[in-house]
């Protein structure tokens, strides 16, 4: 049983140190909104609040928060830089909030592109993308090297 225990942690181990490797030689990811929102700039706090479903106000109305794939490099950089959790600590997160019917997950995009146009034609969206991808059809709000 102790061998299993160990085998295990040693397993879960390797796998955060995969993916904080991951997460570091990811590119920077930008926060962005729509370019008519009042909103100029957010704090890393800010945005993990909206990601992790604390809140979902943007400015003065709701947020319309999106993702990128769960396998995504950049969803991994996002989320260990703006809220300190790996992927599957978020996915855990948001499984708790939904099954107490207190919060819908973020909308998951298959792109950067798709994350962008999405934005673009939304007011009240949120969302991040690669910073190469960045153009002015959405407005970065937080960059997260």
């Amino acid at each position: 049983m102790k061998m299993i225990q160990s085998m295990t942690r040693l397993i879960a181990t390797a796998a955060i140190g995969l993916t904080l490797a991951a997460s570091a030689n990811a590119e920077s990811v930008v926060v962005v909104v729509n370019p008519k929102s009042s909103v100029t700039s957010l704090t890393a706090d800010q945005v993990a609040n909206l990601y992790l479903g604390k809140t979902n106000q943007l400015g003065s109305g709701s947020a319309v928060v999106v993702d990128l794939p769960e396998a995504s490099a950049s969803r991994e950089h996002f989320y260990g830089k703006a809220t300190g959790k790996t992927t599957p600590q978020v996915k855990a997160i948001w499984s708790r909030l939904m099954f107490s019917g207190k919060a819908t997950p973020p909308k998951e995009l298959g792109s950067s592109a798709d994350v962008k146009k999405f934005v673009a034609s939304n007011p009240d969206a949120i969302g991040y993308i690669e910073k190469s991808a960045l153009d002015g059809s959405v407005k970065a709000v937080l960059t997260l090297d």
